[in-house]
């Protein structure tokens, strides 16, 4: 086995894209008890800046209430639920990334629908009613919780209208009509505000270029583009889940590159790129995301993701979510780093782990990532390789071997911390496997699967000669850890005697 050598020397900096923004289910299901436990627990572990979901103008939040009164028509704009939700995000260290949609029913033009949610996906009847919406949203939010606050809040225009599941016929020149009325609308409220699309999904970056043109053309303000990611191929069902084929996880880095590729030479090719949504499937109910493969899988793509993009939003931080309908069992393949009532995914950890590393890069490879804190403690995160055909089985062990600059010409010793998560530590989903994947776990066994959640965890003393210490990492099959080293400042007194633990005296070792 080969020790690498990693340098004293900064190579680099951390990106935060990884942690920038992460999706939620539908809006108002923000309102529940579950769903702000979880966030709770993810913001305290990880600390994701802003969070981005659908259904915001969609019925079940009530903006968009038109009623008659006199003969006439009019509307009414409500944000009951918009300011619980919101000062719940806010309480929560969490910021809304803002995406417009789905079409009130009072204002669609027709009666097309997605999700077991019903988000109707049509056009709107009058854009001018449309803009009026717009303008309304986002002046309440200026109002509420100040300018300053709000124009670092990205609006995004609609989800995917490349597909005809969320807009009517994946009609490109009516969305290109619904952004322009859209971004001069939420300009309208101040000039500083954020504005972006085409949210795209996977498989449609033709749409790039002509959105490029059509805004160039109609000098529409743009401020951001965003794309989404996924590597999953053709769904094969089965009653409540869905079996998939992934690409590599390289083809999600590839992903994230292509808007600035097609753009390039436009009047966009500047703009920030956020990837809104990415994951492995695009499936709510696949349980590939309950694995710790997952875990193993992902890691390269947050290690890297952030030196092609401006963010990237892992779908979903939670269970909590419904487009297929109400989950069926506990682990049902969701999208979410937890499931219901708050256990631990392995990728929740891969996550978690991420939180855990300095800013300064120290070293990459194809299976570890190694950064250094101001303090001079070095994070290393690293992980086993996998195998998306499932043809040949990832190996049992994976080595790797590191020579790690620490401390001071003067330290003597690291204290090493290392938390893993794999086949058989931090796997959940594996634990509620043997349990007999009960539908409804009891008490007892939502305690045993939390316990079964968390990483394992091991420490020891290394010595340090000559600033560098070398660590041996062996990786089990799927496994993902994070190692941490500490120079060790020595206070023990010189009393101090092993030995007498029991009441010996010293030098009594009989």
């Amino acid at each position: 086995m080969t020790r690498m050598t990693v340098s004293a020397d900064p190579q680099g900096r951390l990106s935060d894209a990884w942690r920038f923004a992460v999706g939620t289910g539908r809006f108002e299901l923000a309102l529940r008890r579950d769903y702000q436990d979880s966030l709770a627990l993810i913001q305290r572990d990880i600390g994701f800046r802003h969070i981005r979901g659908h259904g915001l103008l969609s019925d079940g939040v009530g903006v968009h209430r038109p009623y008659e009164y006199a003969g006439e028509r009019r509307v009414h704009h409500s944000f009951t639920y918009v300011d619980q939700v919101v000062d719940a995000y806010l309480d929560l260290g969490i910021r809304p990334f803002v995406e417009l949609g789905f079409m009130p029913t009072g204002l669609a033009s027709g009666d097309q629908t997605v999700f077991w949610w019903r988000g109707n996906v049509t056009p709107p009847e009058s854009h001018q009613e449309w803009a009026d919406l717009v303008r309304a949203t986002v002046a309440h939010l200026v109002d509420r919780y100040g300018l300053d606050e709000v124009r670092g809040w990205p609006i995004e225009v609609w989800n995917e209208p490349n597909l005809e599941p969320f807009w009517l016929g994946a009609d490109r020149d009516a969305y290109h009509h619904l952004y322009e009325v859209s971004a001069h609308a939420v300009k309208e409220v101040d000039a500083s505000l954020q504005v972006g699309g085409p949210a795209i999904s996977p498989g449609a970056d033709e749409w790039l270029a002509p959105f490029a043109e059509f805004v160039t053309e109609r000098q529409v303000p743009v401020d951001f583009v965003s794309r989404h990611a996924y590597t999953s191929g053709p769904a094969r069902h089965v009653p409540f889940g869905t079996h998939q084929t992934l690409a590599p996880a390289t083809d999600l880095l590839t992903q994230f590159a292509a808007p600035r590729r097609h753009l390039a030479g436009t009047a966009l090719a500047d703009r920030p790129v956020h990837i809104t949504e990415f994951n492995s499937s695009y499936r709510p109910d696949n349980p590939i995301h309950d694995t710790a493969f997952h875990a193993a899988y992902l890691a390269p793509v947050l290690a890297a993701g952030g030196d092609l993009v401006d963010s990237f939003a892992y779908w979903t931080f939670s269970d909590v979510f419904e487009e297929a309908g109400i989950p069926t069992a506990l682990f049902h393949g969701g999208f979410g780093l937890l499931t219901h009532r708050q256990i631990k995914k392995p990728t929740y950890h891969l996550y978690a782990f991420m939180a855990r590393l300095g800013p300064e890069v120290l070293a990459r490879g194809d299976d570890h990532l190694v950064t250094r804190h101001a303090d001079g403690r070095v994070a290393v995160l690293a992980w086993a390789p996998v195998d998306v055909t499932g043809r040949s089985p990832a190996p049992d062990r994976h080595p790797l071997a590191l020579s790690i600059p620490l401390g001071t010409p003067a330290t003597t010793s690291a204290f090493l911390l290392r938390s893993s998560v794999s086949e058989e530590a931090g796997n959940a989903w594996a634990a509620w496997a043997e349990m007999g994947r009960p539908r409804s776990p009891g008490l007892r066994q939502l305690d045993a699967l939390r316990e079964a959640a968390e990483p394992s965890r091991t420490h020891r003393a290394l010595p340090v000669v000559a600033g560098r210490v070398e660590v041996d990492l062996t990786l089990t099959r799927h496994e993902v850890t994070l190692v941490e080293l500490t120079p060790v400042a020595d206070e023990t007194p010189p009393w101090w005697d092993a030995g007498r633990l029991l009441g010996a005296e010293p030098g009594d070792h009989r």
